[in-house]
């Protein structure tokens, strides 16, 4: 039997009638509980101006685990480049690796980030509508305008338009960037962002002007880095160019996960970390006793979705009766259902058998899961029961 690791992917998701604090204590607890569990890694997600969502800083939540916790990997997934410096980086990630050493995995991401204007001053005073054409021309342009599925049956569903939401949520964007940049700043090229990350990394760092700079703390750091992408554009392929571990997402955006495993691995040329591609991908899980349970458990998923894609940002998770409560449109449906078809939900024979479909379909090393639930002690039992029934197939 093929071994494929677990991995937990933790947003700190605040609960309906939770406060933050409340939150952080259970993403601490469900960290300890997660190393019990023989999970490999234990990641945070970067996220901003989501009231559900608390991860907003992942070295300081990887402070607040690593702490707590004594084995399991600790890392990022991922730090957001569009308004992050390499060096700022660099530095917080070796300050933790001065502490928890060898045991620190550097997830790196795109995000929207303000877009230095061209020559000719186009795109001045837009900085809006330039960070966001960047960002959608870089996912890759494959072609998901239906439903499809990979030869053993895995749903990769009609594509969501991410640039209509991008287009309609101009406002928050541009305030979001008003908050998490400097005055006049630019974020460079990916490419560059990622070769600036590791130079620093490995004490090779020359300025344009010829200028060497050490990082400390960072140089010689004993990291893991990944890079994260949800498409077959620009993430994947830097991924695959550097010979660096990939982490392709079917839990946020399923219609491309086939095209950002298939792009890093085009792209792959061995390096000093590796000698062939390695892959994680990421899915939407919950566990129940049984089938009926789980869907009562993931009932209010589809609802903190919607938050999410409405623009508004996400809600802190509903609990079962109020996403009962609530009415939904053909609108809201269709808003959603790419994501609600492809959360896997059930009991754990159930939920199994799909992640060995997912696992199959993208040729997937590790997969990493990513469960919320209203209840934290339905959240932990979710991922036990996974994690047995994943140990009872060999798969551990």
């Amino acid at each position: 039997m093929s071994t494929t690791p677990l991995a937990v992917l933790d947003l700190i998701p605040r609960s309906s009638g939770d406060d933050t604090a409340t939150a952080v204590a259970n993403a601490i607890d469900l960290a300890r509980q997660s190393e019990r569990l023989g999970y490999r890694r234990y990641w945070f997600a970067e996220h901003h101006l989501n009231p559900g969502v608390l991860g907003a800083s992942p070295a300081v939540s990887i402070a607040l685990v690593a702490g707590a916790t004594s084995t399991i990997r600790i890392g990022s997934a991922g730090v957001q480049l569009g308004h992050r410096q390499p060096l700022a980086t660099v530095e917080e990630f070796g300050l933790l690796d001065a502490v928890y050493p060898g045991r620190l995995d550097l997830g790196l991401g795109r995000s929207i980030g303000r877009q230095q204007p061209a020559a000719d001053g186009n795109g001045a005073g837009q900085p809006t509508a330039a960070a966001v054409s960047a960002y959608t021309a870089n996912r890759g342009g494959a072609d998901h305008a239906t439903e499809q599925r990979t030869g053993n049956g895995l749903l990769l569903p009609k594509q969501f338009d991410f640039s209509r939401l991008l287009a309609t949520s101009a406002t928050k964007v541009a305030t979001q960037l008003h908050l998490l940049q400097q005055p006049g700043a630019y974020t460079p090229g990916y490419d560059s962002q990622i070769s600036d990350i590791l130079a620093l990394l490995a004490g090779a760092y020359v300025s344009p002007d010829g200028v060497a700079v050490r990082a400390y703390p960072g140089e010689g750091a004993a990291l893991e880095v990944w890079i994260l992408g949800a498409s077959g554009g620009s993430s994947a392929t830097v991924a695959g160019e550097r010979g660096l571990r990939f982490a392709a997402s079917y839990h946020h955006s399923p219609s491309t996960v086939i095209d950002a495993v298939d792009a890093y691995r085009a792209a792959f040329r061995p390096s000093a970390e590796l000698d062939r591609p390695y892959i994680s991908v990421s899915a939407d899980v919950v566990v129940g006793e049984t089938d009926e349970h789980a869907a009562v458990l993931a009932s209010g998923y589809g609802l903190w979705v919607r938050s999410i894609r409405a623009g508004s940002g996400a809600i802190p998770f509903p609990t079962p009766q109020e996403a009962a409560a609530h009415e939904w449109s053909a609108e809201d449906r269709e808003l959603v259902r790419d994501r609600v078809e492809t959360q896997l939900v059930g009991a754990p024979a159930t939920v199994a058998d799909k992640l060995e479909q997912l696992r199959d379909a993208t040729g997937a090393d590790e997969l990493a899961i990513t469960t919320i639930t209203h209840d934290h002690a339905d959240r932990v039992r979710s991922y036990e029961l996974l994690a047995a029934e994943w140990a009872r197939r060999g798969h551990a």
